[in-house]
C-alpha cells in the first residue's frame, strides 16, 4: 500500500481533469474524488487524542458530478472499430526507425506500426529486430506501399478474456503504469492499455504522478467497453475494500487497555497518527514518553511499527487515542528508592535556564540543578558558563519529591566547601591581601581567593575620615591589604577592614586626655542640639547648645571653621564618644580666680588684690 503525506495531500483541491484516451481519441472529463480531511484536522478540533475514520466532505466538485460512472462515459478511444473482428498475426520485427516499427508479416509483405505502440514506461523500444510480435492490419498502406499495423490492438485482443473476466467475476488484475497522461495514467494490462484517473490511483490525492511510471499494481476493471475498445480500471476501489476489511477486523478486537500493533502513518508537532489496520489512532507526543519529547520524529518515524496501548476509544465517532509510554511503568513510582538523597548520580545535561540546568538521569526522570548549586563561588552570571546542553556531569541528589515529580541535584556539593576550612586558612585578625572586585553604596568586596570574598564596610575604610562612599578612598581593580575581622561559614560571610591596618587614633587619645582636659578645637558642623568640633586630627567631640555659653550666661553662636578652648566633661572609650564644654572653661577660670584669692602667694611675690583678680579675668585669665 502507497503511503502518503496528509499533511501535504488535503491541501489539493479537487480537479476536473480534460483527458484524452492512449489511442489519442476525445476529450474526457475526469470526475474528481473529493478530498478527505488528513487524521489531524479530524482531530485537532477535539480535546481527546483520536483520530476518526476520514470521511469525504461534501465538495463543490463532488456536487457536480455526484455519479462517477457518468463521468467515465465519456472516456473514449480514436477507433470506433470493434475489437476481435480482425484476425491476430504473428510478424517478425526487421527494423526500428524513429516513429515506426518495420515488421514482416510473410507473404513476402511487410506492414509498420507506431513505434510509441511497443515503448516501455521509460520510453524505450521493448523489441529489437528479429523479435516475433504480434500485430493486426489496419486499413489502407502507407506511402511507401506498407500495411498499416497495430501491436496494441493485438494485445488488447489477446488480453481481453482476461480483462472480461477479472470484470465480471469483480477481481483485481495486475497492470504496470507506462505513461502519466492529462487526468491520469496509462496501465498496461496484459499488452493492452487501460486508463487509470487520477482520482482513483489512492484513497487520496497523489500529487506527483509521474513517480508512478513503472510500478506494478492491483487494480479493478470499473468501466469496460468491448465494442469501443475502452478499459477503465481503479486502484482505490481496491484500496477501499481492503480497508474496509481490515477494519472490520480491527473493531472486533478494540477495546480500551488493549496492546496492538500499528504504523506509523503521518507525524504533526503534537504526535503521531498510527494505522492500526483500517482505523487511525492518534499516538499525543504527551503520550510517547516519560521523558521529555521536543517533536514525535525524536521516537519514531513514518513507516515504523510499533506496539500501543488503547488509551480511550469512542465507538460511536471511531475515534481511537493511543499510548506508548504506559507499556512500560512509571519511573517516578520508585524514584525515592532508587535516588535517596545523599546519593551520586551521573545524568546528560538536556536543557539551560536563566535559574540552572536540566539533567536527564534516566528516561522519564529529570533533575534540576539550580544555578546555586553549581559552584560556591556567588560569581556565576549564567549555568551557561559552567555547563552546556548535552554535557554529561555528575551531581548529588539533594531533595526527592515523586508527587511534583522534581528532584533537586547539586553539584557544588561534590567539591569541598571553601568557607568550611577558612577559619583554619584565615584566622580573625590575620592580615590578608585582595583585588577590589566591587564597590556598593556600603562598602567595598575583596576577593581574597577564587570564590571568597570579604566586605569592607564603609566605617571600616579609615579611622580619621567620615568616608560617605567606598570610591572616596578605593576603586575597582585596586589591590588592597586588609584584617579579617569576622569569618560567618553558614552565612558565607567574611568582614574585613582596611583601617585597622593603621592605629586607631582614638585608642591614643584616649590614653592620653582625661575628664577636665582643657583642649582647643575648631567647629566641624552644626546640629539642631549643638556642635561637633574636631580636638584632635580624626577626633571629634560634641558640644551640646547647653554647654555653648559665656560667663554671663548667654548663647554662644558656633559656625563651623570657628575655634575655641573646651573642657572635656565626658568620655566614653567604647562608644568613641567625648563631650565638651565652653561653659566649662570659663567656671574653671572663676574657680582658679576664688583660689588665687584665697590663697595668696608668697610674701616673696606680689600680693594680689581683688582689682588685679578683676583686671585677669577681663584679660582673659590665666591657665596655669
Amino acid at each position: 500500500m502507497t503511503l502518503y503525506d496528509d499533511s501535504t495531500a488535503h491541501n489539493l483541491e479537487p480537479m476536473t481533469h480534460e483527458t484524452e484516451s492512449h489511442t489519442g481519441g476525445p476529450a474526457v472529463v475526469d470526475a474528481p474524488e473529493p478530498a478527505q480531511p488528513t487524521p489531524a484536522e479530524a482531530q485537532a478540533s477535539t480535546p481527546e487524542h483520536v483520530s476518526p475514520e476520514p470521511s469525504a466532505p461534501e465538495t463543490p466538485a463532488a456536487a457536480a458530478s455526484d455519479d462517477f460512472a457518468a463521468a467515465l462515459e465519456t472516456f473514449t478511444t480514436e477507433t470506433e472499430e470493434s475489437v476481435g473482428d480482425d484476425h491476430v498475426i504473428k510478424g517478425t520485427v526487421v527494423k526500428l526507425t524513429a516513429t515506426h516499427v518495420v515488421v514482416d508479416i510473410g507473404a513476402k509483405s511487410e506492414g509498420m506500426l507506431p513505434i510509441a505502440e511497443v515503448f516501455d514506461h521509460e520510453g524505450k523500444p521493448k523489441v529489437q529486430p528479429g523479435d516475433e510480435i504480434d500485430v493486426m492490419r489496419e486499413k489502407g498502406e502507407t506511402e511507401e506501399g506498407y500495411v498499416n499495423l497495430s501491436h496494441q490492438k493485438a494485445q488488447k485482443l489477446r488480453a481481453w478474456d482476461d480483462i472480461e473476466r477479472a470484470y465480471n467475476e469483480k477481481k483485481p488484475i495486475k497492470g504496470v503504469v507506462v505513461e502519466r497522461i492529462k487526468g491520469g495514467l496509462t496501465v498496461d494490462i496484459h499488452g493492452a492499455r487501460a486508463f487509470l484517473p487520477g482520482s482513483q490511483v489512492d484513497l487520496r490525492p497523489i500529487r506527483n504522478l509521474d513517480g508512478m511510471k513503472g510500478q506494478t499494481l492491483e487494480v479493478a476493471v470499473i468501466k469496460l467497453n468491448k465494442k469501443r475498445g475502452n478499459i477503465v480500471v481503479s486502484r482505490k476501489q481496491l484500496l477501499e475494500e481492503e480497508q474496509s476489511e481490515k477494519r472490520g477486523k480491527t473493531l472486533e478486537h478494540l477495546e480500551e487497555g488493549t496492546v496492538t500493533t500499528g504504523v506509523v502513518k503521518n507525524l504533526t508537532e503534537y504526535g503521531a497518527f498510527v494505522d492500526l489496520g483500517g482505523i487511525d489512532g492518534l499516538l499525543h507526543i504527551t503520550d510517547m514518553s516519560w521523558g521529555r519529547l521536543t517533536h514525535p520524529r525524536d521516537l519514531v518515524n513514518v513507516g515504523d511499527q510499533i506496539q500501543v496501548k488503547v488509551l480511550k476509544y469512542d465507538k460511536d465517532k471511531q475515534r481511537v487515542s493511543l499510548g506508548f509510554k504506559q507499556l512500560t511503568p512509571d519511573p517516578w513510582l520508585d524514584a525515592e528508592h532508587r535516588y535517596p538523597v545523599g546519593a551520586h548520580v551521573h545524568g546528560r545535561v538536556i536543557s539551560v535556564t536563566d535559574y540552572g540546568a536540566f539533567v536527564e538521569l534516566e528516561q522519564g526522570i529529570e533533575g534540576l540543578v539550580h544555578v546555586s548549586e553549581m559552584t560556591w563561588s556567588k560569581r556565576m552570571k549564567h549555568p551557561s558558563k559552567l555547563v552546556n546542553v548535552g554535557d554529561q556531569v555528575d551531581c548529588v541528589v539533594l531533595s526527592v519529591n515523586p508527587t511534583e515529580r522534581r528532584i533537586s541535584l547539586g553539584m557544588r556539593q561534590l567539591a569541598s566547601n571553601p568557607w568550611d576550612t577558612l577559619h583554619d586558612k584565615y584566622p580573625v585578625g590575620a592580615t590578608v591581601e585582595g583585588r577590589v572586585r566591587n564597590l556598593t553604596e556600603f562598602g567595598a568586596f575583596i576577593e581574597i581567593e577564587d570564590g571568597i570574598d570579604g566586605l569592607v564596610h564603609v566605617s571600616n575604610l579609615s579611622w580619621t575620615k567620615r568616608v560617605k562612599h567606598p570610591s572616596e578612598v578605593l576603586k575597582k581593580g585596586d589591590r588592597v591589604k586588609a584584617i579579617i575581622l569576622a569569618i560567618e561559614p553558614d552565612k558565607r560571610r567574611l568582614s574585613l577592614g582596611v583601617k585597622q591596618m593603621q592605629p586607631d587614633v582614638w585608642d591614643s587619645f584616649f590614653a592620653q586626655h582625661r575628664v577636665g582636659d582643657i583642649v582647643h578645637g575648631k567647629v566641624l558642623r552644626v546640629a539642631n542640639f549643638g556642635a561637633f568640633v574636631e580636638i584632635a586630627e580624626g577626633i571629634e567631640g560634641l558640644c551640646h547648645n547647653s554647654e555653648a555659653v559665656d560667663d554671663n550666661g548667654q548663647p554662644i553662636h558656633l559656625e563651623p571653621n570657628l575655634e575655641f578652648d573646651f573642657k572635656i566633661i565626658k568620655m566614653n572609650q567604647e562608644e568613641k564618644k567625648v563631650g565638651l564644654s565652653i561653659k566649662a572653661v570659663g567656671e574653671e577660670a572663676s574657680r582658679r580666680e576664688v583660689e588665687s584669692y584665697k590663697h595668696p602667694a608668697s610674701s616673696s611675690s606680689k600680693s594680689t588684690t581683688i582689682g588685679d583678680l578683676i583686671s585677669w579675668k577681663r584679660a582673659g585669665g590665666d591657665s596655669n
